[in-house]
């Protein structure tokens, strides 16, 4: 057999594994109905923030080149597991973003994303819920 059809061979087994283990983290760290219910109602604010933060200069080129991927990733119909499976077909998007958020907030800081949060300060104050930022109340 050919080198690099062993390559190619090795590259799809360590996907596939790579798949699974992100699927079994999915399947444990299951968010409940009620978060998930508030994530999804905050979506379009969310998903507009996520565009202005990837648009800023002021942003670090790494983080503004990570929540490009993650809009791409949000646009792909093609999902670690398909949307049609209740409750964890939209669960591994919300993790995905939560995770991309937290880094976001890490490197560039909540006063970054909350000047670009488009929508109410409750809106805002549900997104530091569901993704575990800390937010001072009363601040804009």
């Amino acid at each position: 057999m050919p080198w690099w059809l062993q390559t190619l061979i090795g590259l799809a087994i360590a996907l596939v594994v790579v798949w699974l283990a992100l699927v079994v983290v999915l399947l444990v760290a299951k968010p409940d109905k009620v978060r998930l219910r508030e994530a999804l109602r905050l979506l379009p604010d969310l998903l507009r923030l996520l565009r202005r933060l990837a648009a800023d200069p002021g942003l670090p080129r790494g983080v503004r080149a990570r929540l490009g991927l993650l809009l791409v990733y949000l646009a792909v119909p093609i999902d670690l597991i398909p949307d049609f499976i209740p409750v964890l077909g939209y669960a591994d998007d919300a993790i995905i973003v939560v995770a991309v958020l937290r880094s976001t907030v890490r490197r560039a800081g909540l006063e970054a994303v909350r000047a670009h949060w488009p929508g109410t300060d409750d809106g805002f104050a549900a997104v530091c819920r569901v993704a575990g930022l800390r937010d001072t109340p009363g601040r804009r």
